[in-house]
């Protein structure tokens, strides 16, 4: 356990991000806790092992310069950055396609795909200007990123997004030793997820439950991730309930 590494973990305040930075915090990481709302976040901070070792910092990522703001404070309060879980993401209402409000999809371009891209972009200025240089990005995908289900246009197309982010900056940040993976999961048990074990739409028309794991699995996987030396990357990682209906067809 180490004190001296720093992470910033976006959407922290619940769900996969609050099972991450509380991951981390276990063992002994300082984490920024980002989120548009402050409350969700400081309730993490208080109920984390460390504390002290918690910065709440209430920002929206699909604004670059309060991203560009969040990273300036970390350097700022810490002096480097080495890890970023990009997670913070939303969905659009599940109507057809042709149903969807620009609005609706705007949004959630701007938060899954640009924001994703502020905050990729400012950990790349902060890592490669650090002493000793490099650092870590985990970027969260999901099984969304390898097939969509019925009505997720927008969240689909953005996870799909989110996969060429991974691997062009895995092969960018190779040059400052920074390394970039990618977390893909499947019906952990959070709010985003509920529905699922109440029964959602499948490619056959049917509504069907879905079975769900309990989200630390993923909090434990994103810090398996993390505490990766930066000579060795797990680029893609899927982690999900076993018997959800991801492979197989039907």
């Amino acid at each position: 356990m180490s004190h001296s590494k720093v992470a910033i973990v976006t959407g922290a305040g619940t769900g996969v991000g609050k099972a991450a930075a509380l991951a981390l915090l276990a063992d002994g990481w300082r984490v920024a806790l980002v989120g548009r709302r402050l409350q969700p976040l400081e309730d993490v901070a208080h109920s984390s092992p460390f504390p002290d070792f918690c910065l709440p910092l209430s920002a929206d990522v699909a604004d670059p310069l309060a991203v560009k703001n969040v990273f300036s404070q970390v350097m700022s309060q810490w002096g480097r950055v080495d890890l970023l879980f990009n997670n913070a993401g939303v969905s659009a209402p599940g109507v057809p396609l042709e149903e969807l409000s620009v609005e609706q999809w705007r949004n959630v371009v701007d938060i899954n795909l640009n924001g994703m891209f502020y905050c990729l972009q400012q950990a790349f200025i902060a890592m490669k200007s650090q002493t000793p240089q490099g650092g870590r990005i985990i970027n969260n995908g999901s099984i969304s990123a390898y097939a969509p289900r019925p009505n997720s246009i927008a969240y689909t197309a953005t996870k799909h997004a989110v996969t060429g982010l991974t691997k062009t900056a895995a092969l960018d940040g190779r040059k400052y030793g920074i390394a970039v993976g990618q977390i893909d999961i499947g019906n952990a048990a959070t709010e985003m997820a509920a529905k699922m074990a109440l029964g959602v739409p499948q490619a056959n028309g049917e509504i069907a439950k879905e079975p769900l794991m309990d989200v630390k699995y993923v909090g434990e996987s994103v810090l398996y991730m993390a505490n990766m030396p930066l000579t060795a990357n797990v680029l893609f990682h899927t982690v999900m309930a076993t018997d959800m209906p991801f492979v197989g067809r039907g």
